[in-house]
């Protein structure tokens, strides 16, 4: 699977089976931002929260899907949000759908991808929302080492979510998103099973 660079590839080992044991284990051995995955404010921020300082009703809520798939810049300006201002005060997740997860398993996934520029990042952290995930590897542009948007974003007490897929399929409003971490001590982060639940 895609991986930010540098980070250590999955591994897994099948110690026992049924056929030698009677039973099958494996071991799993993957670095917390593997995938779809959350990050705390720790990840950056110094004492920062970490994930299992939070209830569990901390990782799921109202959420609003923004669609930037026709954007046509690298930075997505403050006045495509703004058009939502409403629905995002309403929300307590905001998932920016850039289209850009087409690209996963590619080398193009890892580069040029679309992300807030730092008007719109410090517009977002204004709202009281419990989390903003991308369907890009990176919250911040390629590269970038001082990484901005996530100190912004985090530095407000809420969720980064990376690596979501089939935004496409969710409506742009009216559904819960779920983003439930391991329950890790101490965790900065977290691969999540991210799912969208929709109600008629």
């Amino acid at each position: 699977m895609p991986l930010y660079p540098g980070t250590k590839p999955p591994e897994f080992t099948t110690p026992f089976t049924i056929k030698k044991d009677g039973f099958t284990e494996r071991n799993l051995s993957f670095s917390s931002h593997t995938g779809t995955h959350i990050d705390a404010p720790a990840h950056i921020i110094s004492h920062g929260a970490r994930l299992d300082q939070w209830p569990v009703n901390r990782f799921a809520g109202r959420a609003v899907v923004i669609n930037l798939t026709n954007l046509k810049t690298p930075h997505i300006p403050l006045e495509r949000l703004k058009r939502l201002e409403t629905v995002i005060k309403e929300s307590e997740f905001v998932l920016l759908h850039t289209g850009w997860s087409r690209y996963w398993g590619e080398g193009k996934y890892f580069e040029s991808y679309p992300v807030l520029n730092i008007e719109a990042a410090l517009w977002l952290a204004d709202f009281q929302l419990k989390g903003v995930g991308v369907d890009t590897i990176s919250i911040d542009e390629p590269g970038s080492t001082t990484l901005p948007v996530h100190n912004i974003i985090l530095e407000g007490g809420k969720l980064v979510i990376e690596n979501l897929a089939y935004l496409e399929q969710l409506p742009q409003t009216g559904f819960t998103f779920c983003c439930f971490p391991l329950k890790l001590e101490d965790a900065e982060a977290s691969p999540v099973r991210a799912v969208g639940i929709i109600f008629d």
